[in-house]
């Protein structure tokens, strides 16, 4: 696109708002725009780029192909602004600023929210972001500050600090033992209810050895999500893998202990340039010396 034609930030922004959400309406209430103004920041980009960016079909707006060339682009446009707003505050608020933390749904939701209760209270003026997904982030283009990854940083340009190794294992409600009994052998699982992955196998499902290949179909309880199958395990639904620490903090029984189990390494890690920041240096010290309390051998 010729350079006195270019479309200004302002136009991507929108572009990439439909695209994360699908709609001119639902753009509109994420910019805090009309959404008028969303359909003509689209049918400007359009015009300059000499191609449509969406196919409309009663099923909303489609992107087509060009769309979808341009997503991973704003995408890191998007995250650096992000950054950029993040590094601005923090410099401007001196002593406070914002922090923004990346962990898998278990680590985020079971284990985090006490030690960044205990990071509040003793850092009242850093404000803490928390992105929830097991899906890896990239540190690179500051999709976060801070990560905490079950696997060893492989990239130059981070700094990580292993806290520790999470035991897993399976686990059972008392209530389902209760009704349907302790598995005394790996090939008697094969009687009992399971609850596992749906349509996403996990890395961690070909590391688990239960006598048989571990696919969605021997799961009577099947979620993507390991807060639902935390819950359902919680609920009696059925045996599943749980990290030791959780089972134990929440009174489930640990099922064939001698015979399956599985290890996973924590690491915290962060982009070397963000290790002088105070508020990022704060952070960084304050998980590694938590979850290394956390993951104390004695204590898994």
């Amino acid at each position: 696109m010729p350079s006195n034609t270019a479309a200004d930030w302002d136009l991507f922004q929108s572009l990439h708002a439909v695209l994360e959400t699908g709609s001119l309406s639902a753009a509109a209430r994420v910019r805090g725009v009309a959404q008028p103004t969303i359909g003509r920041h689209i049918e400007t980009l359009e015009q300059r780029l000499g191609s449509p960016l969406f196919l409309r079909s009663p099923r909303g707006l489609q992107p087509t192909e060009l769309a979808l060339e341009l997503r991973p682009r704003l995408e890191d446009m998007a995250a650096a602004a992000a950054a950029a707003l993040r590094d601005v505050a923090g410099a401007a608020a001196q002593t406070g600023g914002t922090v923004r933390i990346t962990a898998s749904e278990l680590v985020g939701c079971e284990i985090l929210p006490p030690i960044l209760a205990d990071f509040h209270a003793a850092h009242p003026a850093i404000e803490v972001e928390l992105t929830v997904s097991n899906e890896q982030a990239d540190l690179s283009r500051r999709d976060a500050d801070i990560a905490l990854r079950m696997t060893r940083p492989t990239q130059n340009t981070l700094v990580g600090r292993r806290v520790g190794v999470v035991q897993m294992g399976l686990y059972a409600a008392p209530t389902y033992v209760a009704r349907r009994g302790v598995p005394t052998a790996v090939a008697a699982l094969e009687g009992h209810a399971m609850i596992g992955f749906d349509r996403k196998t996990p890395t961690r499902a070909r590391d688990v050895d239960i006598g048989r290949p571990i696919t969605r179909e021997i799961f009577s309880f099947r979620s993507d999500s390991d807060i639902a199958q935390l819950a359902a395990l919680r609920a009696g639904l059925g045996i599943g893998i749980c990290p030791n620490p959780l089972g134990h903090r929440d009174g489930l029984i640990r099922i064939l202990p001698d015979q399956v189990s599985l290890e996973l390494e924590m690491w915290v890690c962060m982009p070397e340039g963000l290790r002088t920041t105070r508020r990022m240096r704060l952070m960084f010290d304050h998980l590694v010396a938590a979850l290394s309390e956390q993951l104390r051998p004695d204590r898994c």
